[in-house]
C-alpha cells in the first residue's frame, strides 16, 4: 500500500541529463601529458583523456561589425552537445593566432560562451535591448538582461567578438555543466529541489517573478555540491571535468580552418580566468596565457573568503602540488599575463600581492606579467585592451611551419560561404603533438601605453568565481 510518503516516490536522477558520464568515466583513460609537472596536474584533477578528434560541425554563420560568426557544436561521448561560436575578422585571410575564449562562472549556467558575444548574435537585440523585427517580447528581455551582465563584469563589452575585431580567430564554448553542457534540472534532486523551495519562498515574499533562467541558476548553484561530490566518486574532480572539456575545444579550435595551429592562446576572466591558467599548465598547444581576476593564495582565502568561491577553485587535494599560482610553473607557455582588480570583493589584496611576488620569482624574466587596476571584480575595457596587445604581442607574426603545412587558407568569407552551401559541412578537429614555437612579432600597440591611473570600474556584486 502506497503511504503517500515522499520516500514512496521514485527518486529524480542526481545527474540528469548526464546519466552516461559514469560509463563514460569508467572507459576513459587519464589525460596523457607531455610532461611530467603536466601530469602531476592531471592525475590531481582528475582529468579524463579527451577524444583526440572531436567532430566540430559548423552549422551557421553570419556577419555583423566586421566579425563573421559561425555556431560550431560537437558531440564529446557523454551529456548534451557543446555548443560553441567561431568568430574571425570578415574577410581576413588566415592562418591567424587563434584564441580559446573562456567564459566566467558568476553563479549563472543558464547560460555560458553566450555571455561573450554581441545581444544580436545571441537574441536577435541590439545591445540596448532594443528588438530586431520579428524578435518575441522574450527575445527582448533576454537580450536586455545579456546586455546589463557585459555593462556590470565586461565594461559592456562583448569580449570575444571584440577580440576577433582585433585580427584573432576566436573559440568561445559552452563548458561542462553551463549553457548547451547544463544538467537537466527540470525535476532536481531532493537536496536540490527543497533548497530552491526555500529560495522561491523568498521571491514570493519579495514579490518577485523570477524568470525562468533564474529559477534554474539558483538550482544549478544548490547542485553544483552534487555534481562536486558525484565527481570525486567517478574519480574526477568539478574543476577536472571542465578541463577535459576545455581541453576537447582547445583541440577543435586548433583544427579549424584559417587557424594557425602553432599560435594559440587562451583568455578568461575570474572562473574564466582560472581555466585559462589550468589548460595553460595542462597542454603544450597554449603559448601564450591571460588570467584577469583569478589570481591569489589558498592561505589567503582562509578564513573569510572560502564561501566566495565554487569547486572550480577549490579542488580537494589540489594544494598538495603547491600555492595555486605555482601552478603556472608547470605551464610551457612562453608568456602569462595576470591582472588583479585592487578592490576585488573576492580576494584579499595580500593574497593577490603574494601571489603576484610568487610568480615573479619563479617564473623566468619575460615570461610573466603582472598588472593592478583599480576597481572591483570586473574585467574592464581597458583591461581587455592589454590582454589583446599582450597576446598580439606574443602570438602576431610568421605562420608556423606545421600550420602552414595542416591548415587550409580559407578566408571567414569563404568559410561562411561554404557554410551556405552546406550547414550541415563538418570538420575533424586534429590534435597537433609536438609543441610548437610561436611568433614574436606585433600587430598591436604596446600594453605600456595604456593608463595605469585608468578611472575605477564601478563594483558589481560579489559573485562566485565571476
Amino acid at each position: 500500500m502506497n503511504s503517500g510518503r515522499i520516500d514512496d516516490a521514485p527518486r529524480p536522477s542526481a545527474i540528469g541529463g548526464y546519466e552516461n558520464w559514469p560509463a563514460y568515466m569508467h572507459s576513459r583513460p587519464r589525460h596523457r601529458a607531455e610532461s611530467a609537472p603536466a601530469q602531476e596536474l592531471a592525475d590531481a584533477l582528475g582529468v579524463p583523456a579527451v577524444p583526440e578528434a572531436p567532430h566540430a560541425v559548423l552549422e551557421s554563420a553570419e556577419t555583423h561589425d566586421g566579425v563573421t560568426t559561425s555556431r560550431v557544436s560537437w558531440q564529446l561521448g557523454f551529456g548534451p552537445r557543446t555548443r560553441a561560436w567561431f568568430l574571425r575578422p570578415a574577410g581576413v585571410p588566415g592562418p591567424l593566432p587563434g584564441v580559446l575564449a573562456l567564459h566566467c562562472h558568476a553563479g549563472i549556467k543558464s547560460g555560458g560562451a553566450e555571455r561573450l558575444l554581441p545581444a544580436v548574435t545571441v537574441h536577435g537585440t541590439a545591445a540596448s535591448g532594443t528588438a530586431v523585427p520579428g524578435m518575441m517580447s522574450a527575445d527582448t528581455a533576454a537580450g536586455s538582461a545579456h546586455t546589463e551582465f557585459q555593462r556590470r563584469l565586461y565594461g559592456g563589452r562583448p569580449s570575444a567578438a571584440w577580440l576577433a575585431s582585433q585580427g584573432f580567430a576566436v573559440l568561445a564554448h559552452d563548458t561542462f555543466s553551463w549553457g548547451s553542457r547544463r544538467f537537466d534540472l527540470g525535476t532536481p534532486p531532493r537536496r536540490t529541489s527543497a533548497i530552491i523551495e526555500g529560495r522561491k519562498a523568498l521571491w514570493r515574499e519579495a514579490g518577485v517573478v523570477p524568470s525562468e533562467a533564474e529559477q534554474y541558476d539558483a538550482a544549478a548553484a544548490a547542485h553544483e555540491d552534487t555534481v562536486a561530490k558525484a565527481a570525486g566518486l567517478l574519480g574526477t574532480s568539478f574543476a577536472g571535468m571542465v578541463a577535459h572539456d576545455d581541453l576537447a575545444a582547445l583541440h577543435v579550435l586548433a583544427g579549424l580552418p584559417g587557424v594557425d595551429a602553432g599560435r594559440l592562446g587562451t583568455i578568461g576572466f575570474s572562473g574564466g580566468g582560472g581555466r585559462s591558467l589550468m589548460l595553460a599548465a595542462l597542454s603544450p598547444l597554449v603559448r601564450t596565457c591571460v588570467v584577469s581576476c583569478m589570481m591569489t593564495t589558498y592561505r589567503s582565502l582562509f578564513p573569510a573568503y572560502l564561501d566566495a568561491h565554487s569547486w572550480l577553485l577549490q579542488t580537494p587535494g589540489l594544494s598538495r602540488l603547491g600555492e595555486f599560482p605555482e601552478l603556472a610553473g608547470r605551464s610551457t607557455a612562453d608568456r602569462i599575463l595576470v591582472q588583479y582588480a585592487l578592490s576585488d570583493e573576492l580576494f584579499p589584496e595580500d593574497g593577490m600581492r603574494d601571489a603576484d611576488a610568487m610568480l615573479r620569482a619563479q617564473l623566468s624574466s619575460g615570461r610573466y606579467t603582472g598588472s593592478f587596476w583599480p576597481g572591483g571584480h570586473a574585467f574592464s575595457t581597458v583591461m581587455q585592451d592589454e590582454a589583446a596587445s599582450f597576446l598580439a604581442e606574443s602570438l602576431f607574426g610568421t605562420p608556423s611551419d606545421a600550420s602552414a603545412l595542416s591548415q587550409p587558407r580559407l578566408s571567414a568569407d569563404d568559410l561562411a560561404g561554404s557554410l551556405s552551401a552546406s550547414l550541415a559541412g563538418s570538420l575533424s578537429a586534429s590534435l597537433a603533438g609536438s609543441v610548437f614555437a610561436s611568433g614574436s612579432g606585433s600587430l598591436a600597440a604596446s600594453a605600456a601605453s595604456l593608463s595605469a591611473g585608468a578611472a575605477p570600474v564601478p563594483s558589481p556584486p560579489a559573485s562566485q568565481d565571476g
